[in-house]
């Protein structure tokens, strides 16, 4: 299998509000950057749809290394909730539904097909692809042209303290 580098960050301008999600993919000595934006989103849904956009990326099965700034997404694969959660029919174990359960039903797909490793990375500190990654998804939340998050519903408030 091929081993590929993947960086990603969302953004968001409120809370729900304006958002985008980016992410570099590097392989050998190729570079990919990527990055999207949505009229009206969260921040949590940014994060994991900028992990989904790199892993759709790829043209074929391959050994990931994924680094992330967000907690929610490293956290609920290395500490395998997303797996309980599909095990329970995408329900918490206090048999609340899982919020942002399109996005996770999608990455929940896309590891059956990758061989992927998560490891938190410190936002806004010395990564520079995590760094850039930052960069390209505050400036296409910032920009024209957002796309509608059609999976975002407005009562999916994920601000929420207990998210797990």
């Amino acid at each position: 299998m091929k081993e590929v580098e993947v960086f990603t960050d969302g953004a968001c301008r409120g809370n729900p509000g304006r958002g985008g999600c980016a992410c570099v993919l590097l392989y050998r000595d190729q570079r990919k950057e990527l990055s999207v934006g949505f009229q009206k989103t969260t921040n949590n849904r940014m994060e994991l749809r900028a992990v989904i956009m790199a892993l759709e990326a790829l043209k074929e099965p391959c050994r990931v290394s994924i680094y992330s700034d967000s907690k929610y997404v490293v956290n609920a694969v290395n500490k395998h909730w997303l797996s309980s959660w599909s095990r329970n029919f995408w329900r918490k174990a206090d048999k609340k539904p899982v919020l942002n359960v399109d996005l996770w039903k999608l990455l929940d797909e896309m590891l059956k097909k990758h061989s992927c490793k998560f490891t938190w990375v410190k936002g806004h500190a010395s990564n520079v692809n995590n760094n850039r990654c930052d960069e390209l998804a505050t400036a296409i939340a910032d920009g024209g042209n957002l796309s509608t998050d059609s999976g975002f519903v407005e009562s999916s408030n994920d601000s929420q303290q207990e998210l797990f």
